[in-house]
């Protein structure tokens, strides 16, 4: 079983950083079996996807609305995805959760292990 831990959410001013840490542990977890991604959601709307990568590799894949602010990495010997956020804006307020799946996709339902999600406050 995969276990999925977000960490490094906050209240952050606009024009800001943050960078978010999702730990993944459980049997034999390896990167190279997975996709990762990073998704969000905001009251009231649907969950929607952020930034992607890759098993295997560096492939990356990002939203239109977060490209070039927004960087996403991993680390196979830590187990550990990051999200690196800059230049915040009040629309990129939501919980934001990491995903691990099979498939490399953009679509929610294609993933099938998620952490609990970590609340990022952008103030304008």
């Amino acid at each position: 079983q995969v276990q999925l831990v977000e960490t490094g959410g906050g209240l952050v001013q606009a024009g800001g950083s943050l960078r978010l840490s999702c730990a993944a542990s459980g049997g034999t977890f390896s990167f190279s079996r997975y996709a990762m991604g990073w998704f969000r959601q905001a009251p009231g709307k649907q969950r929607e996807f952020v930034a992607a990568v890759r098993w295997g590799g560096g492939m990356t894949a990002y939203a239109e609305s977060v490209k070039g602010r927004v960087t996403i990495s991993r680390d196979g010997a830590k187990n550990a995805v990051y999200l690196q956020m800059n230049s915040l804006k009040s629309e990129d307020t939501a919980i934001y959760y990491c995903a691990a799946g099979v498939d490399w996709s953009t679509t929610p339902g294609d993933y099938a292990y998620w952490g609990q999600g970590t609340q990022v406050t952008v103030s304008s």
